[in-house]
């Protein structure tokens, strides 16, 4: 296996899982902090909603991260982000909620790749 090439493929799944991970703790370590921004942006029955959250983007992170069922663990991650984008991140007027907006957009399309033949590291060189 050549490193070097490959590399480039490690670095993006830890880069890419790196987000899901922290933020899953973060609401772990907040949950109160966490529940208050959700409803102060309508969301119903939010410690439903942060639980499924907490599994969705710790879950997803991690088979991301370890290779192991990535394509699966991408597939989880864009199920939470897509609707988390539409509700948390559309007023464009905003140029903050434009920003995450992109973001969120970008983060898709990564884990997308992950998803295509393209994104999974094979061992057959």
């Amino acid at each position: 296996m050549d490193i070097l090439k490959k590399l480039p493929l490690y670095l993006a799944r830890i880069l890419l899982s790196a987000i899901f991970i922290i933020s899953g703790i973060m609401k772990i370590l907040d949950m109160e902090g966490t529940m208050k921004y959700m409803q102060a942006n309508g969301m119903p029955f939010t410690m439903f909603f942060l639980i499924c959250a907490i599994i969705l983007e710790l879950s997803g992170g991690i088979l991301i991260l370890t290779g192991k069922y990535e394509k699966i663990g991408a597939r989880i991650l864009i199920l939470f982000l897509v609707p988390t984008t539409l509700i948390f991140h559309t007023d464009f007027s905003q140029r903050m909620q434009v920003i995450q907006f992109l973001k969120n957009s970008a983060i898709i399309g990564g884990l997308f790749a992950v998803i295509s033949k393209e994104g999974k590291i094979e061992n057959n060189d």
